[in-house]
């Protein structure tokens, strides 16, 4: 087991190493200029000396493979420089919105969980009754709902109907866990819907699967309880596609939230990563999708370990 979880780190290097040089060279390919684009939003003239004085200071003056190197060097320091459109740290830029992605997508992930499993587990064992019929028809629903078209009905219905708006401010939990529950527990809902509906389509699936095995009805035949045989020995099996899905969509939670975010007023990840994007922000950029890649990879690395928990034959080979 340490020798698959070694190898399944050091795996990560390179895999990053790739998204940076990819990431970098697309970035300088992109057309715009970050230095004409802060003159232009003074609305003044700006002459050659002053814009060239501006990329000298940014550092776009150098040779791209100079820029790439320094780049890389502050990485390796955790060292991620500074915003060029705001000039404050990138770490801090980060920080201060990275709480709200994190702590949204684990509560969305926790709603998806708690929707899916279970009825995707009795849809299959009451296949083609009512029961599966409206499981089904409620996952089809979620898959066909946006997230923000359903925040922005959650929102409607509160403010015509109750006089209610959340708050619009994020506050931390530790500092008030109830303005924070009432500001993010309807994003979470939305979105938790959303992607619940794929994950109850895979858990049927899986678990169809599995109960057409030999082993089911062998369990069945020694005369063990049907909810044991459901839940010890094809629940438990039936879970390993379900968990890669659910982790695929943490990842992708923690910075792809952009339209719910503006739904919801949440000043995120996923909101600072269109931001630096219309800004030509390129050391933004660049440290938003290394952190964005760093999470999947990391995910799908807990994924395994998750797995090869659940079934000893994967860390074996």
């Amino acid at each position: 087991m340490r020798q698959y979880i070694l190898k399944r780190l050091l795996l990560m290097i390179p895999t990053l190493f790739g998204v940076a040089v990819l990431i970098f060279f697309l970035l300088r390919v992109v057309p715009g200029d970050i230095v004409e684009l802060k003159y232009a939003g003074t609305g003044s003239y700006a002459p050659k000396e002053a814009l060239a004085r501006e990329r000298a200071q940014l550092g776009l003056d150098k040779p791209i493979w100079q820029q790439f190197v320094s780049w890389m060097w502050g990485i390796v320091r955790l060292d991620f420089g500074t915003s060029m459109w705001t000039g404050q740290p990138i770490t801090h830029e980060i920080a201060i919105r990275l709480e709200l992605s994190i702590e949204l997508a684990l509560m969305a992930t926790f709603v998806a969980v708690l929707i899916s499993i279970p009825l995707g587990a009795l849809a299959a064992v009451k296949q083609d009754t009512w029961i599966d019929y409206f499981v089904r028809i409620f996952s089809i629903a979620g898959l066909s709902i946006p997230s923000f078209w359903l925040g922005i009905v959650i929102i409607l219905t509160f403010i015509i109907y109750f006089r209610w708006l959340p708050p619009l401010t994020f506050t931390p939990f530790w500092v008030d866990p109830k303005a924070n529950l009432s500001q993010l527990i309807w994003p979470a809902l939305a979105v938790g819907y959303r992607y619940s509906a794929v994950a109850t389509r895979m858990t049927r699936s899986a678990m169809l699967e599995v109960l057409r095995e030999d082993y089911i009805r062998t369990a069945r035949a020694k005369g063990l309880w049907e909810r044991a045989v459901v839940i010890r020995h094809a629940l438990k099996n039936a879970l390993l596609p379900v968990i890669t899905v659910i982790g695929i969509e943490f990842a992708f939670l923690v910075g792809g939230l952009v339209v719910t975010e503006q739904v919801f007023n949440l000043n995120g990840i996923g909101k600072l990563f269109v931001e630096a994007i219309s800004q030509r922000d390129y050391t933004m950029v660049q440290s938003l999708v290394l952190l964005t890649s760093f999470v999947f990879i990391f995910v799908n690395f807990l994924v395994d370990l998750i797995n090869a928990c659940l079934d000893p034959r994967i860390r074996y080979r």
